[in-house]
């Protein structure tokens, strides 16, 4: 393993550099409409940047579709346009819908990506599709992984597209105010990319390997502004809401009648120079937030759910991003979101106040300082808490940098509730990680080290972990191992077990085929292993084949064996069966398969499946979504998950169905409505989330959000409904530019 350490240093040194092209961006001389006419003189006058390079179904040629891109500035906007050629005269374009942040190869789309710091780490991404339909997003990480867009972030800026006879044209302005950039910068890093939904082809501008995804930022082009991009003025924005609602909780047997409510709150964004942003809330509400899509879990451990709330979000890989996913330090979900101890739910915890500034210092420096208040909730005896979290990024080696993160969880009232600091109640956490990226892509890995520190001590306080990964055009490989102690406990954190020490070595090769209908053949083999104070607790061996067709299609089948032992006592339906004894190992062996169809038509499909031995008995499973496009306004979805366990007895047998219909409707570019209805057997609860939205200026909304949750049990035979909670909440947030 320490050979691994030292690999992981020396590999920075061998880095090649990945810029495929310069730009000359010329400063405007008049104002630019938005218009999706190519009319103005500084569009005339602009460089061209074409010959766009396929990226999908191969890397290797000329896109078919060709794509001419111009950008301009002045000293408020950096203003793009985009001439989108197509192969046939009358073609019909594809868009699920006219909902903003649209994402998937079911999209004609145009996307904008800059790098504002040169460091290909980082970057703003800003997208449109032929009719008009914007989306933003940040990359971090590098785009290495899919995880690493979040199209969650929101921002101000304008974009027009008009299609024409054999082509589309998109123009758009970007505030520099909405950026983060070094002041007086004169080059920036981009990339653009198109998604041709005729042909399933995908372009980039600066030509990048097929086995990268194509947003990653190793592989871009260089702008050079004309004359350097001025600082802008301080930006400031308020977002004040409203907010108010009716609720009844039936389960409580003493709230006979909904009670009703009122919220008044909002967050600000002030600018910090042009590369550093203070965001402030004040009472912050999320009942807008879109309900998390559940799952069955016959996992022994915690599910992990991704963070949605916007608060959270700029810069979110600053602070989310150290630590491994089986031990990450900060999980921003663990504020204002609580368990109630007495029936296991997650109820929602009141934010008083947070402040969070986060951002660039320079070109090499990033850091990240958040603080948040919570409020006491007798309910369920969780005392009033301060969360802190600091985290700091330095840049290395051209794309790797080395980071350290504290965080601090800290209740701060006594007995009587009166504000006073718990000097025996409290969780701290300091950890340093090394993230290695070069500039090629090919190499990528992680080392790092955690200590937690809390009033119980303990010498098992601590995670760490090293991992290296080499991924070219043909070959795969990566290794890693992390260790937690038996007392590490991130409370405000994700580590869903402790006291183990794993390590995951997988190899892969990739057969590029030469084929009408597929693109891509690949097997990868891989194994897993958990040690818990020198025994042995977990193995999972797997072999994969994976096919890629080139109607963007896939499917794959898979062979795995898993081996896991038992220290507590478990029921491997999670219905409050009689459990496993523990101190027990059980072997079993499964067969898993996937497809997914062409998204690109307007019914869609995916479905995969298990069959195979499970602990001492058998599983089958089966998940699948369809969808039905009524393009441009709305699609229906229906997500289907059902598995029958059978198992000897005395051990219960189950049944365990989640199916969640969804129906998304846009019936302008501004008026959005989406209901979410999600039946779960496993826990006897049927869900219903309907969510209106009015976009009534950008970035400003009107939401009416009514959720119900029934409980579901069976009596005589017959499922019976019965009513556990239900709400209506009616909101308004308004972007004020100061």
């Amino acid at each position: 393993m320490h050979k691994i350490i030292i690999l992981l240093f020396l590999v920075p040194f061998v880095q090649l550099k990945a810029q495929d092209g310069t730009y000359f961006v010329k400063k405007s001389t008049q104002k630019i409409t938005l218009d999706g006419v190519l009319d103005e003189a500084d569009w005339q006058q602009a460089q061209v940047l074409t010959n766009f390079m396929q990226q999908f179904p191969t890397d290797s040629l000329e896109a078919e579709s060709q794509t001419e891109i111009r950008i301009t500035y002045d000293d408020q906007y950096i203003y793009f346009s985009g001439k989108m050629y197509a192969q046939e005269n009358d073609r019909t374009y594809v868009t699920p819908s006219l909902r903003r942040d649209f994402r998937g190869a079911a999209n004609d789309a145009l996307v904008f990506t800059l790098d504002t710091f040169l460091d290909n780490t980082n970057a703003f991404q800003f997208g449109v599709n032929p009719f008009g339909v914007q989306r933003e997003g940040l990359v971090a990480n590098g785009g290495a992984g899919g995880d690493d867009l979040d199209l969650s972030w929101d921002n101000k800026w304008q974009v027009e597209a008009k299609q024409y006879e054999g082509y589309w044209i998109a123009e758009g302005a970007i505030p520099f105010k909405s950026l983060r950039y070094k002041k007086d910068a004169s080059q920036w890093n981009f990339k653009f990319y198109r998604v041709d939904s005729e042909t399933g082809e995908r372009s980039v501008s600066a030509r990048t390997p097929q086995n990268f995804r194509i947003f990653s930022l190793a592989f871009v082009n260089r702008m050079v502004f004309e004359k350097p991009v001025k600082k802008p003025s301080t930006n400031v924005v308020l977002i004040p809401y409203v907010a108010s609602g009716i609720n009844r909780d039936f389960d409580d047997a003493e709230q006979t009648s909904a009670h009703s409510n009122l919220a008044i709150g909002g967050d600000a964004k002030i600018g910090i120079g042009p590369s550093l942003n203070l965001d402030l809330t004040i009472n912050p509400d999320f009942s807008q937030v879109e309900v998390d899509q559940q799952v069955t879990n016959l996992d022994r451990f915690e599910i992990f759910f991704p963070e949605r709330r916007q608060f959270f979000l700029e810069n979110a890989d600053l602070f989310s991003s150290f630590g491994h996913p089986l031990t990450r330090p900060f999980f921003s979900r663990r504020i204002g979101v609580a368990i109630d101890t007495s029936t296991g739910q997650n109820v929602q915890n009141k934010i008083h106040f947070g402040a969070r500034l986060s951002g660039k210092l320079d070109n090499n420096w990033r850091i990240g300082i958040l603080n948040m208040q919570a409020a006491k909730e007798e309910d369920i005896n969780l005392p009033g808490t301060n969360y802190t979290v600091a985290a700091v990024q330095r840049k290395i080696f051209g794309r790797s940098n080395i980071g350290a993160i504290f965080v601090n969880r800290q209740v701060v009232e006594d007995s009587t509730g009166e504000f006073s600091i718990d000097k025996n109640n409290y969780s701290r956490v300091l950890g340093i990680d090394y993230n290695l990226a070069s500039m090629d892509g090919k190499w990528s890995g992680k080392a790092f080290y955690h200590q937690e520190f809390d009033q119980d001590g303990g010498s098992g306080n601590f995670s760490e972990s090293t991992y290296i990964n080499y991924d070219s055009k043909t070959w795969t490989f990566n290794v890693a191992q992390v260790m937690v102690g038996d007392t590490y406990d991130t409370d405000v954190g994700y580590t869903p077990r402790n006291n183990f020490f794993r390590i995951n070595p997988e190899v892969g090769r990739n057969f590029f085929a030469n084929s009408s209908w597929v693109n891509l053949h690949s097997v990868r083999a891989d194994a897993e292993y958990f040690w818990r104070e020198g025994k042995k607790t977990d193995h999972r061996y797997s072999v994969n084949y994976n096919v890629q067709l080139q109607n963007t299609g896939e499917f794959g089948i898979s062979l795995n064996q898993r081996y896991t032992y038992l220290f507590e006592a478990f029921d491997p339906t999670r219905t409050d069966g009689v459990e496993l004894s523990a101190d027990n190992g059980f072997t079993y062996n499964s067969f898993e398969f996937f497809y997914s169809s062409d998204f690109r038509r307007k019914i869609a499909y995916s479905f995969n499946g298990y069959a195979g031995e499970y602990f001492n008995g058998d599983r089958y499973n089966i998940s699948s979504e369809i969808n039905v496009r009524f393009q441009p306004y709305g699609a229906l979805s229906l997500t289907m998950n059902y598995n029958k366990i059978e198992l000897p007895d005395p051990y219960n047998d189950a049944d365990l169905l989640l199916i969640g219909p969804r129906f998304d409707f846009t019936m302008t570019k501004k008026l959005f409505f989406t209901t979410f209805v999600q039946y779960n057997s496993q826990i006897e609860n049927v869900n219903i989330n309907a969510r209106l939205q009015w976009r009534f200026k950008p970035v400003s909304d009107i939401f009416l959000v009514y959720t119900d949750n029934y409980g579901t049990q069976d009596q005589y035979g017959e499922t019976s409904f019965i009513k556990k909670n239900r709400a209506l909440v009616f909101k308004i947030t308004y972007w004020l530019n100061l």
